[in-house]
């Protein structure tokens, strides 16, 4: 028990510590280099296999469970195409109704880590464990269906990830606006 308790004032005071570290920052202007500007070069897309390993997350409708498969190109038909592990097409999506698209990470806890971390005297550890997943996040709107939504697709690695934003991105013509590509409304 002591050991316990030694444990969690030395996390407690380390954390004060680094706290006492952090800057303010003055309201107003952003600095020179942390504003947001627009190009309009898009970067070059790095060489993509013909097939990107992916898990289909949600926001398709007619589509609610998650689906292991693969992202492919349909330069022919001007599509981007979901397959199933069998090879089954799953979901088809025209390059020209993308509205945006982006690189999106997040950090959640692993399943395995909460449990240990419930049932168990590792509790602190075990909570402070946390995974990166990275998803490839696309806006839509189809004029044939008028259907619209946000779909998403988790990739594994963070280099092919980028690479497959950009390359949709330059299929669909797409403007750069920070991080994010979106499609520039019409000019009336």
């Amino acid at each position: 028990m002591f050991y316990k308790i030694l444990f969690a004032l030395v996390l407690v005071s380390s954390t004060a510590n680094l706290a006492a570290g952090q800057r303010t920052r003055p309201v107003g202007e952003a600095p020179a280099e942390a504003k947001r500007t627009e190009t309009t070069q898009m970067p070059a897309p790095q060489q993509l296999p013909p097939s990107v390993k992916a898990k289909y997350e949600g926001g398709m409708f007619g589509y609610r469970s998650k689906v292991n498969g693969t992202l492919s190109f349909d330069d022919v038909n001007e599509r981007l195409i979901f397959r199933t592990e069998e090879g089954k097409e799953l979901i088809s999506m025209p390059y020209k109704a993308v509205l945006s698209v982006f690189a999106d990470t997040q950090s959640k806890r692993p399943t395995a880590a909460g449990v240990i971390g419930g049932a168990s005297i590792y509790t602190l550890p075990a909570l402070l464990i946390k995974k990166k997943y990275r998803y490839l996040t696309i806006q839509y709107r189809d004029p044939d269906t008028r259907a619209e939504g946000i779909t998403s697709f988790k990739i594994d690695d963070k280099s092919i990830l980028n690479s497959v934003v950009t390359a949709l991105a330059s299929k669909a013509e797409l403007t750069p606006r920070g991080e994010i590509f979106v499609r520039q409304a019409a000019k009336q």
